[in-house]
């Protein structure tokens, strides 16, 4: 190629031929390394192996296209580069027409570059007027082209890095979680039902369109996050069932001996309520709560009906609630049971804070004080007679108490 004339460059020495040669040639053994690199990234290769949908087709297509453009372009580079050398390998010191046409290749307009990669300032209504690039240009053209292709390539690509995997542990956990749900009582789960729809529709958009769940440009795993966090919720739940179908007898024994204990409660505030009737007088106590262990007995016999018919996960939800209900139900006698008891008690603990005053009265050796002996037999008479009124023998036993005290002090009679 000849751009010898008006305004043409000065040819290049050979000296500089030699030297733009070399690094043109190492220039080029890098530009195809990053080139074969790239096409065999491992984005690159998902991407042409994948079918893909929506934002990240969309994207792929661009990305093919100046994948096309940049290896055109790079081998019409290298025909002007290997012409070069063809050329300058024919003679040791060639002659000024051959460093004018060799000077041409490396330094002029020599690329001719392939449809749709002629700059838009390079371009007329009628199309572009010229369809060739130094080799500097090409080298630009390409840099740009890879980068672009680079960019969009590391973005699909750690998109998938980032959301195939929770997404197959989603599966996996889905799948999982599926089976034992069916092995517990064979019938569908209607949230796991809903958590699986959800999961195939992030499936498809994870394998054909992950660039659509990067807003932003930044991976978005928020709703993986959300199915994986209720997939665990429902796992450890049928877990659970699961545990209650194999220790099934265990559990049973346990629940019976419940509600022995709420049986035995309720019979024990029984029997502490009637002995209040009969030995304290107006205890205003209410009738203990009865019938709490039988209610308890019937939910039980239910349990062996639900065994019997393999329905695990409902009997997981009986279960639960017959705990709560059995522990409520021996909370409520006890309570019952203290309200008694604790008149009962009080009556006992009068009892033996009296005698121990009468001791006290006999070491201050007041033992045949007249007053003190009819303090003591009017609080005496009141705690041991049934019905006992507490709130006067409490008021007598004060007042046996403030006697003694004021004999010991020396401010009393004798």
């Amino acid at each position: 190629m000849d751009e010898s004339g008006p305004g043409a460059a000065a040819p290049m020495s050979r000296e500089g031929i030699d030297h733009a040669l070399r690094t043109l040639q190492t220039e080029r053994e890098r530009i195809a390394a990053s080139l074969l690199e790239l096409d065999g990234h491992t984005g690159v290769r998902l991407l042409k192996g994948a079918r893909l949908a929506g934002e990240t087709w969309r994207r792929w297509e661009a990305v093919r296209a100046r994948l096309t453009t940049l290896w055109r372009v790079f081998d019409a580079y290298q025909r002007v580069l290997d012409e070069a050398c063809a050329l300058r390998g024919r003679s040791s010191r060639p002659d000024v027409a051959t460093l004018v046409e060799l000077t041409g290749l490396l330094s002029g307009r020599s690329v001719e570059l392939p449809d749709g990669e002629i700059p838009l300032e390079d371009r007329t209504l009628l199309g572009p007027q010229d369809k060739r690039a130094t080799l500097d240009e090409a080298v630009g053209m390409m840099s740009d082209a890879y980068e672009f292709v680079a960019k969009e390539v590391a973005a699909a690509d750690a998109a998938w890095s980032t959301l195939l995997k929770p997404l197959e542990g989603a599966e996996k956990s889905w799948r999982e979680t599926a089976r034992l749900a069916h092995s517990l009582d064979g019938t569908r789960h209607p949230e796991l039902d809903r958590l699986g729809r959800e999961l195939t529709a992030l499936g498809r958009l994870v394998r054909t369109d992950p660039l659509s769940l990067c807003p932003g440009g930044k991976p978005d795993t928020s709703r993986l996050d959300r199915v994986r966090a209720s997939l665990t919720s429902i796992g450890d739940e049928l877990a659970g069932v699961a545990r209650l179908r194999d220790e099934y007898d265990e559990l049973v024994a346990g629940l019976v001996e419940a509600v022995e204990r709420v049986e035995a409660t309720e019979r024990a505030a029984c029997e502490a309520h009637a002995a209040v009737l009969l030995k304290i007088r107006a205890p205003n106590v209410p009738e203990p709560a009865r019938g709490l262990g039988g209610g308890l007995r019937h939910r039980l016999a239910a349990l062996e009906r639900l065994r019997e018919a393999g329905r695990w996960v409902e009997m997981a939800g009986v279960v639960a609630a017959l705990e709560s209900a059995a522990a409520e139900a021996l909370e409520r006698a006890r309570d019952d049971r203290r309200l008694s008891q604790g008149l009962l008690d009080r009556r006992g603990e009068l009892r033996g804070r009296l005698e121990a005053y009468r001791a006290k009265a006999a070491r201050l050796g007041l033992a045949e004080d007249e007053a003190l002996a009819a303090l003591h037999e009017r609080a005496r008479d009141v705690l041991w007679t049934a019905p006992c009124d507490l709130r006067r023998a409490t008021t007598l036993l004060a007042e046996y108490q403030r006697a003694i005290r004021a004999r010991e002090n020396g401010t009393g009679t004798t």
